[in-house]
């Protein structure tokens, strides 16, 4: 998204999402991570040939020997808060896009997806020294006005910590619904796994990391400079074989750190790359997320009916 004119970066991109994402929204209403996202409400008689089997309350059914399904508050009725990480390290990119692009496009077809079903749509950005807060709001200008001052803040100085963006998001909204964290999570896991362990006690979350390759092995070109976007400080490096390979490790070993703390605190974890189909990766996402849920729903299912 990054270059050109910002109107056409958004259009651009609705289009994208539109075209290859719409097929997954057809139908009954679903999140990017069905199942456990709608409140349960009331149990009512079911009605044959209307009412979905899956929903079938069998306490009350077999309490009073009258087919019942229990509805659900319509997911439409929850928001979407997504928690969008523009600190200096997003700066960084050696692919097609740098991680900046790759958080705001993220950002936009989250927004255009639930948008898309009648959900509000809200943001937290880390950005510089600051969390801000875009109220949650439906329709597209809104969220292109979002997308406009994502679009053109210059780039950041300084950090905020993810833990205290997620903490502040927690404490304002209490209403269950779908929280997103778009990040490279590079910060300490101990500062951002417990918040998220917390988010995730009481809504769906989603974690989207966003990698660069160079994040993850560097390449055989001898001595370079390398320049820490958020402190600024630099260092020269000879880019021997040794370097490369004990960088690569570090690497590794750092990812499964981060895996496994998205896994402890209850968060499905989505990874985007500056060098992938990233709409492709999404959409494979989706479409995993729904087959597992659906095939839960029918063990569920099964097991009540035994």
């Amino acid at each position: 998204m990054s270059g050109g004119n910002p109107d056409q970066a958004l259009r651009r991109l609705e289009l994208t999402v539109v075209r290859r994402l719409d097929g997954l929204l057809q139908g009954r209403h679903q999140g990017l991570i069905p199942g456990p996202g709608s409140e349960h409400g009331d149990s009512r008689v079911y009605v044959p040939g209307e009412d979905d089997v899956r929903r079938m309350d069998w306490a009350v059914t077999a309490r009073t020997t009258v087919p019942h399904v229990r509805d659900l508050i319509a997911d439409r009725e929850l928001e979407t808060w997504a928690l969008a990480d523009l600190s200096a390290s997003m700066e960084f990119g050696t692919a097609e896009v740098s991680k900046r692009d790759l958080v705001i496009s993220a950002v936009g077809a989250i927004g255009i997806l639930a948008g898309r079903v009648g959900d509000r749509f809200g943001a937290y950005i880390l950005y510089g020294d600051d969390v801000h807060r875009y109220p949650a709001r439906q329709g597209r200008p809104r969220l292109y006005a979002l997308l406009h001052s994502l679009l053109g803040a210059p780039p950041a100085q300084g950090s905020v910590d993810l833990g205290e963006g997620l903490e502040m998001m927690a404490a304002a909204h209490r209403k269950r619904g779908l929280r997103v964290v778009v990040s490279d999570f590079l910060d300490p896991a101990d500062s951002w796994e417990p918040p998220l362990r917390r988010l995730a006690a009481r809504h769906q979350v989603l974690a989207v990391e966003v990698v660069d390759p160079r994040e993850l092995e560097l390449p055989d070109v001898g001595f370079v400079t390398l320049t820490d976007p958020e402190t600024g400080r630099s260092r020269g490096v000879h880019l021997s074989r040794g370097i490369r390979e004990r960088y690569a490790e570090a690497a590794a070993e750092q990812r499964w750190e981060i895996r496994t703390a998205l896994r402890r605190a209850g968060a499905a974890h989505l990874v985007l790359r500056t060098d992938r189909d990233w709409v492709f990766d999404l959409a494979g996402f989706v479409l995993r997320q729904r087959r597992t849920a659906h095939l839960m729903r029918r063990a569920a299912g099964r097991r009540a009916g035994a």
